[in-house]
């Protein structure tokens, strides 16, 4: 079986009002070479954003690959990390406390697109000068501002 090909992925969101239009951006790199995506919505939430810019960035990679995530989101880390997302999934999208999860259309496509790959997450703080979460950062606000004045796609 030939190596997984090993790929970093960083992603961020951002939200103008929470809700309000928002954005995602995400940085892939493999063997050097580097590629962004962004994107948004018209109205969404911050962590909506930073759910849909890794889900986009994993669902670019062509094959399943060896991904190193780097996300400033605790809700994105925590999520996969601690095995939330899949507990929630399995308890019909019930959180322990009884209450609903958030965003269960993100997570579930997000697991769908985990499980393509072996996955490791690592969370960075964010606004503190790690120059891809600043760039994903900056990709993520230029969209949620595109949205906000009317200029992003429909």
């Amino acid at each position: 079986m030939p190596e997984l090909k090993q790929v970093e992925l960083f992603c961020d969101g951002a939200c103008s009002g929470n809700p309000g239009p928002g954005g995602w951006g995400t940085i892939l790199r493999y063997a050097g070479r580097e590629k962004e995506l962004s994107g948004g919505a018209a109205a969404t939430t911050n962590n909506r954003m930073e759910l849909t810019g890794l889900i986009e960035g994993l669902r670019a990679l062509k094959e399943s690959c060896r991904v190193t995530v780097m996300t400033d989101s605790e809700y994105v880390a925590n999520g996969i990390t601690k095995g939330w997302a899949a507990a929630w999934k399995r308890n019909g999208w019930v959180k322990s406390d009884k209450k609903p999860a958030l965003n269960p259309d993100l997570w579930d496509a997000l697991l769908g697109e985990l499980a393509r790959h072996t996955v490791e997450v690592r969370w960075v703080r964010g606004h503190a000068g790690h120059a891809e979460n600043e760039r994903c950062d900056a990709l993520a606000v230029a969209q949620s501002q595109a949205y906000k004045a009317g200029e992003g796609k429909a």
